[in-house]
């Protein structure tokens, strides 16, 4: 197999028939057939690969295969912790019709083990969860699309964070650097203001700027990749009617202004879903992230403090309100201290939930970070 320069015994070489499969000794050049490995992983081999002799090799591998790149990466998780290896399966299969997906394991203290997923966009990344939950009968949870960043530590040692939660103490870094990408769109020239506005505000550099026809425009940025995993393939399609085209190459890692944004409920961080984001929108970010949390976290029995934070700075708040329950109900007259005294047993009752209550979160919660501009 030419792509993955792995070597397989050949079990059994056959045509294709409606009926039965026809066996044969050989497979010509410009005929259809079947070749049956011995494979053991289903990323041994990748759909559209060159199969050739091995030890009579063509020199050349047929033209037109092209790994798929990834365009956004995001934790998959089963909510029941004991369907991992479901989901390992699961994927394993389902990336035997669908090339683009590439996966590998990674932990979460929330949410437990999963895989971090590469997908074409965002739409690719529902339905491909979809298709897990639907074929697969597996639940899951997505968590926010990462990239992996370089911290520079005060000490000058170098540390590679392919997780949020793994991010340094801030008294302890000296940079941040985040991957960059060299970003080529090709859009009709009626759209390049629509394009321009999008990429500037996805902190895009911009490098080139050809006309190829006057209809044709080509642009060349250098984009932080964290900006484009998220949603700017589905907004550039959106914002052109879907006649622009998009390609990437990465360029290497540039020092970035950036901080990690936690989200707190019920005073506890969250880790599955902290974002490294620019600090210039950290906080645009933090108040819409816990305003749409409120609207998601379900009412309990006591207050819920929904806290978007940057460090032990806390930027935005939202409280979710307790539910009223009326504890003198059956108080029927008497005298008004009896009543006072069921509310402060109420009052002091809430007070001890609230410290040592646990809120359950909605998959939609995980999934609000998805959808944040």
């Amino acid at each position: 197999v030419m792509g993955t320069k792995n070597r397989h015994e050949v079990l059994s070489l056959t045509y294709p028939h409606p009926l039965k499969p026809v066996k044969t000794d050989a497979i010509k050049t410009g005929e259809i057939g079947i070749v049956s490995l011995g494979l053991k992983n289903v990323g041994d081999v990748r759909v559209g690969d060159t199969i050739t002799d091995a030890k009579n090799p063509t020199p050349e591998p047929i033209g037109g295969f092209e790994e798929a790149k990834p365009f956004v990466f995001a934790g998959l998780y089963p909510i029941e912790t004991d369907k991992f290896e479901d989901l390992r399966d699961a994927l394993d299969k389902l990336r035997l019709n669908d090339a683009s997906i590439s996966y590998e394991p990674e932990t979460s203290v929330a949410l437990g083990f999963g895989f971090r997923v590469g997908f074409l966009g965002m739409l690719h990344m529902e339905v491909v969860k979809e298709r897990l939950e639907r074929e697969f009968g597996l639940d899951l949870i997505a968590t926010a699309p990462t990239v992996i960043y370089k911290v520079i530590k005060n000490d000058g040692t170098e540390v590679e964070i392919h997780n949020p939660s793994e991010l340094p103490p801030v008294n302890e870094i000296d940079k941040i650097l985040e991957p960059y990408v060299k970003a080529t769109i090709l859009t009709p020239s009626e759209y390049l203001g629509n394009v321009i506005t999008l990429v500037n505000d996805k902190r895009g550099i911009q490098e080139k700027m050809d006309y190829i026809t006057p209809e044709r425009v080509l642009l060349e940025y250098a984009i932080p990749m964290n900006e484009i995993v998220m949603d700017f393939y589905d907004k550039l399609k959106s914002t052109t009617k879907g006649y622009a085209s998009f390609d990437y190459e990465p360029i290497g890692y540039r020092d970035g202004d950036l901080v990690k944004l936690d989200i707190r409920v019920a005073c506890e961080v969250v880790d599955a879903l902290s974002i490294i984001v620019p600090k210039s929108k950290a906080l645009t970010k933090g108040r819409e992230f816990v305003k749409r949390m409120k609207e998601l976290v379900p009412r309990q029995l006591f207050e819920v403090a929904i806290q978007a934070s940057i460090g032990n700075k806390i930027i935005s708040r939202e409280t979710v309100k307790s539910m009223g329950k009326n504890v003198t109900a059956k108080c029927y007259g008497g005298d008004i201290t009896r009543k006072r005294k069921l509310l402060e047993k109420q009052k002091a009752g809430k007070k001890r939930m609230k410290s040592i209550g646990k809120v359950q979160l909605p998959q939609e919660a995980f999934l609000t970070v998805l959808k944040i501009d």
